[in-house]
């Protein structure tokens, strides 16, 4: 049964999170480009996701040498099961993550996954997250974004609020693109049927389309009620000050990753429309 603090944070975020799923964004793509242009930027929330499970579950179970049980004997429980689906699920034989996913579909796609790769390499050689996304030519809004998740994750991890991170981690998810995008995607991966539609290259959208209903499949089914009851028991059920406290700001951390999320569909709604002829956009 659902908690009441946690009712009320659902109604609390109602609005904004309907304000994401009836987006005009998701109306206003009508071609492969378009859809490329939403790729180039929603890769970089795909790949900042990770960075707000990764600090779940540094916190919620132990990752260091003499191992020791954590607090959180629930919480650790689920956070490695969301782990173990999102970094490592099995697509036709293989493992990878969500995040290769989404990469190998965007290049399927004949979507450009430079600016991305860019900045994993110059990351994995120890340049800073915003530097090596400057350095990339990563698309600003994603810029934004990205360093928008990261205050976050700092924040709350200097001031030991680790429910703020749960409840931005658990609200932000891709569960928010609704299903006439992804009706939208089957129907132009259909209407493409393997011809030569971008650049003389053979593209699909075959591996979007999985991405997009393997994520909202597992966020429904599983880790979302998963992730429902980690800031559950993070935030506490109890009357007290401090209990009501943590829920407020578990409030204030989803309208904060919302309102970013919001930015971001903002930005690559102009830059869809700027993009397209004059007399043409709508």
């Amino acid at each position: 049964m659902q908690s009441p603090q946690l009712a009320a944070l659902e109604a609390h975020v109602a609005p904004l999170r309907r304000q994401l799923e009836q987006h005009p964004l998701y109306r206003s793509i009508h071609s492969l480009q378009d859809l490329h242009c939403f790729m180039e930027s929603h890769i970089f929330a795909v790949w900042d996701f990770m960075a707000l499970l990764k600090a779940l579950q540094r916190r919620l179970t132990c990752v260091d040498v003499p191992w020791v049980p954590s607090a959180f004997p629930q919480s650790r429980r689920l956070i490695n099961e969301i782990v173990l689906g999102e970094e490592s699920d099995e697509y036709q034989g293989r493992f990878l993550s969500h995040f290769e996913l989404y990469l190998e579909a965007m290049q399927q796609a004949g979507a450009s996954t430079q600016a991305m790769r860019r900045t994993l390499q110059l990351i994995a050689n120890n340049e800073r997250v915003g530097a090596a996304l400057t350095a990339s030519n990563a698309p600003q809004a994603a810029q934004d974004f990205v360093a928008a998740t990261y205050r976050l994750i700092h924040r709350a991890t200097v001031e030991d609020k680790l429910h703020c991170i749960a409840a931005a981690f658990t609200f932000g998810r891709e569960g928010l693109i609704p299903d006439m995008f992804r009706s939208f995607v089957r129907g132009l991966n259909q209407q493409m049927g393997g011809q030569n539609v971008s650049g003389g290259q053979n593209t699909s959208l075959e591996l979007f389309v999985h991405y997009l209903e393997r994520h909202i499949e597992v966020d429904g089914d599983s880790h979302g009620p998963m992730a429902l009851r980690m800031i559950a028991e993070l935030c506490g059920s109890g009357a007290d000050a401090e209990s009501q406290q943590r829920w407020q700001e578990a409030a204030e951390a989803v309208e904060e990753a919302l309102t970013a999320r919001l930015a971001l569909w903002d930005a690559i709604l102009a830059s869809i429309v700027a993009a397209k002829p004059t007399g043409t956009a709508g």
